[in-house]
């Protein structure tokens, strides 16, 4: 029983402690919630960039030719040779006749011109559009594509590919980054809020260790006060996030300025970004707490 009567003592203690210094537990507070609203936006975009980018790569293919000569047989075989390159995630065959219909039905003026054509005349080439398993290599496929038999032209945008996929790299490193610093940012400014409310309790821990209290009761007090910061500072946050993101949301029509780059749905979004800042609140004050009463009292 012990240990729970240290463990009741120690959050008394830190909620007394949050209460008598509230002047610098507010300024802790602040910070905090200053912090965890620019993390919050950080991985919000970081999110819908990854979101986006992921509509952007799976709409990303490679458009295959093939040759006006080859048969029926020949597109068989090109088919299961195709099958046999990696990186191929998907397939979609379109025959001569299909890619006429599909003209047709779109344009007038090419059902007129299409409908002279005399059966054997159909002088459009059968198609596989190919869908990749990583872009990072679609390149590397498209040139093994381009070497099969039966296959006249290979195409999947070169150069434009290779940039995007540069750029959605960099973005995602940079909101990386971003966060992790934004962090430990936080964890600095509550270490050097906590450490004056350390230092104006200097006297009461050096009595507490005159009569043996054990360092771990001294440092748990400030832990806790730490945790009773981090879940406080990210109430706030959390409120701007939900109440945030569900009105942009709705005010931008689930999309990004254009149709192309869509939003990601708010629920239940939200809620898993707001648990992040609630562990991210309670851990960094916890730590912060640590790192002051470990390095600067020397305990």
């Amino acid at each position: 029983m012990k240990p729970v009567r240290i463990l009741g003592r120690s959050l008394a203690s830190a909620y007394r402690s949050v209460v008598r210094n509230f002047s610098l537990s507010l300024a802790s507070i602040s910070c905090i919630i200053i912090t965890l609203i620019i993390v919050s936006f950080a991985i919000l975009l970081s999110y819908n960039v990854n979101n986006f980018t992921r509509d952007i790569e799976s709409d990303l293919t490679i458009v295959m030719f093939a040759t006006k000569s080859a048969t029926d047989e020949q597109i068989q075989e090109l088919r299961k040779n195709i099958d046999a390159v990696p990186n191929i995630k998907e397939i979609v065959y379109k025959s001569k006749d299909e890619i006429k219909s599909d003209m047709q039905n779109q344009n007038e003026a090419f059902r007129k011109i299409m409908e002279e054509w005399k059966d054997g005349e159909n002088p459009l080439q059968a198609s596989f559009i190919i869908t990749v398993d990583n872009i990072d290599n679609m390149g590397e496929t498209a040139k093994t594509l381009q070497n099969l038999q039966y296959v006249d032209i290979v195409k999947y945008g070169e150069g434009t590919v290779e940039q995007l996929v540069s750029i959605f790299n960099i973005v995602k490193k940079v909101m990386i980054v971003a966060v992790i610093a934004l962090v430990f940012v936080t964890a600095f400014l509550i270490s050097n809020t906590i450490k004056i409310t350390i230092y104006s309790r200097k006297n009461e821990i050096d009595i507490m260790r005159l009569v043996g209290t054990s360092n771990m009761v001294i440092r748990l007090p400030f832990i806790f006060e730490g945790l009773f910061l981090g879940i406080i500072g990210s109430i706030i946050p959390i409120l701007v996030t939900i109440y945030g993101y569900v009105f942009f949301y709705d005010k931008m029509g689930g999309v990004m300025f254009t149709n192309i780059i869509s939003l990601i749905k708010p629920y239940n979004f939200v809620f898993y970004v707001s648990a992040i800042l609630l562990c991210i609140g309670a851990v960094v004050g916890m730590f912060g707490s640590y790192r002051s009463v470990r390095k600067y009292l020397k305990i």
